[in-house]
């Protein structure tokens, strides 16, 4: 099975979406926490189960309607690369 890397950005990008959500809705935030933390988990053992990316050798994750995990796959790794928001000026 592959591993799981997050980049900091991506890591930068959830930090900053969960801390916006949870000023509103500490419950909201919590729960789309989980999300992207479940969708990253399955991408060891099932690195292609989400789409193409719209830049070559990337592939999407739509973790909620309003947010998309980008992620690479490697030959010993699934990097995850940013978590932005849909309507969001995309990488």
């Amino acid at each position: 099975m592959l591993r799981l890397v997050w980049n900091a950005n991506a890591r930068r990008d959830v930090r900053q979406i969960l801390r916006y959500i949870g000023e509103r809705n500490s419950d909201a935030a919590d729960r789309i926490g989980a999300l992207f933390e479940r969708a990253a988990e399955m991408l060891p053992a099932h690195p292609y189960m989400y789409r193409p990316g719209r830049v070559p050798g990337t592939r999407e994750a739509v973790v909620h309607p309003n947010y998309i995990l980008i992620y690479r796959v490697h030959t010993d790794r699934v990097s995850v690369i940013a978590v932005i928001h849909a309507r969001q000026q995309y990488p």
